[in-house]
């Protein structure tokens, strides 16, 4: 089983798509609270920051599309794992956007995903697949 990680701030501003200085911000602010990371550098609790991220995120219109990929990949941090028996549901939080992935609880409890985790969202047809980035 994987730890749930502490997040550099540019780590967390990635995932909730927007910069570095808006992340200190929310923390002088108190909207988010400050860990020391083992580097020595400031920080986000990975748990704090998938709540937050899931008050932050709003549904953002589609708009107009003039193109489509066959394949999108999504970096984001899991906000719910619910197992039973057999499956697992993993919902995911990438930028504004909400992914919700249905797999094998093996998979989901091979691949460590708890609230807090970094993963990855591939997305083709009707399928995701849920993967670990590197560090």
């Amino acid at each position: 089983m994987l730890d749930v990680p502490n997040l550099r701030i540019s780590d967390a501003a990635a995932l909730l798509g927007v910069s570095d200085d808006t992340v200190r911000r929310w923390i002088e602010q108190g909207r988010l609270a400050e860990v020391q990371l083992a580097s020595g550098r400031k920080g986000v609790d990975g748990r704090e920051l998938a709540e937050f991220a899931q008050r932050l995120a709003e549904a953002p219109e589609p708009g107009v599309t003039v193109a489509a990929s066959a394949r999108n990949r999504m970096r984001g941090i899991v906000t719910r794992v619910v197992k039973d028996g057999v499956m697992a549901q993993v919902e995911l939080q990438a930028g504004p956007f909400r992914v919700v992935s249905l797999m094998s609880r093996d998979s989901a409890d091979e691949l460590g995903l708890e609230i807090g985790s970094v993963a990855v969202a591939s997305i083709k047809s009707t399928h995701v697949v849920v993967e670990i980035p590197e560090a």
